[in-house]
């Protein structure tokens, strides 16, 4: 087997297409089957299964899928180390974040670091969830993921930065806007915005009310925080969300009022990295400046 054919295995195991892997390559799908055909040779199990919409990894697959994922994601970090320490300090770190997350916690960071690395690009990428910044991690030659902290995964090294409490945000008019603070148990009655349903910081906040037995209800769902303190804003509706760096809370940010609600258990975000002492200088120096601002940053209490 080599090593190319490791990549595309795994390559079609997270597609689940073999068509999808041999259109991104830029080749046939009998090239692509070939690889997998020579892997299940070498092994002597068949790894992948055919259904009516693609593929997926037998048990022997998912075996061989999450070794080599594992194994050719530290390669690459090796090679790209290995470049770094010869070209000296040029080079590149490149981060997974979320939608806001540059403009939240890094907008500070960035500058200095600019300020101090002059010759080290930085490349941003957007993902949707931090489920989708472990993947990334673990795909490619990302060094650092920004991430709300959740279970444990695999292959993956979770640091927390800092706590966000939470808050409610409503409109300036809102009778709960005067509150010096509000219990969860008192927003039992009350239709909410709904954070991203799939997101770490949802799950976060539906098992912080569980310990307190408190089950909110909602009716409007948002891709992101950002969205649902401007709805709330405009007045479609209260949002509880992590109160993030900057924020007075309490306090008014125009027609918005922010809330505290400290009976729930704050959310954490930090970094997520494959391993952290295989990080390049430039990347580790990036996590400490971000690290380093958001920690004098954090929302006034």
């Amino acid at each position: 087997m080599t090593l190319d054919d490791l990549r595309v295995f795994v390559a079609v195991c997270r597609a689940g297409s073999l068509s999808a892997v041999a259109r991104e390559l830029d080749c046939t799908q009998s090239a692509v089957s070939q690889h997998v055909k020579r892997l299940e040779r070498e092994t002597g199990v068949g790894l992948l299964e055919r259904q009516p919409r693609g593929v997926v990894p037998t048990q022997a697959g998912r075996v061989l899928e999450a070794a080599a994922a594992e194994g050719i994601a530290g390669l690459d970090l090796a090679l790209r180390r290995l470049r770094e320490l010869v070209e000296g300090e040029s080079g590149s770190v490149r981060v997974a974040t979320g939608a806001t997350t540059v403009r939240h916690f890094m907008s500070d960071a960035v500058v200095a670091f600019r300020q101090q690395h002059p010759d080290v690009s930085l490349e941003f990428r957007t993902e949707s969830s931090s489920r989708a910044c472990f993947d990334a991690l673990a795909d490619s030659s990302l060094d650092l993921a920004w991430i709300t902290l959740g279970a444990p995964v695999r292959g993956i090294e979770q640091r927390p930065v800092m706590e966000l409490p939470w808050v409610l945000a409503v409109r300036a008019e809102d009778p709960l806007a005067g509150r010096a603070h509000v219990d969860a148990a008192d927003l039992s009655d009350l239709r909410l915005i709904r954070l991203p349903p799939n997101s770490t910081s949802a799950a976060h906040l539906d098992a912080a009310c569980a310990e307190l037995g408190v089950r909110f209800a909602f009716d409007t769902s948002v891709a992101d925080w950002d969205t649902a303190l401007l709805l709330a804003e405009l007045g479609l509706g209260r949002a509880v969300v992590p109160a993030l760096p900057g924020l007075d809370v309490p306090g008014t940010q125009g027609d918005l009022r922010l809330v505290p609600l400290p009976s729930l258990r704050p959310l954490s975000v930090g970094w997520a990295v494959r391993r952290w002492d295989a990080l390049s200088p430039s990347a580790r120096a990036f996590a400490d400046t971000v690290t380093e601002s958001c920690r004098t940053a954090v929302p006034h209490d």
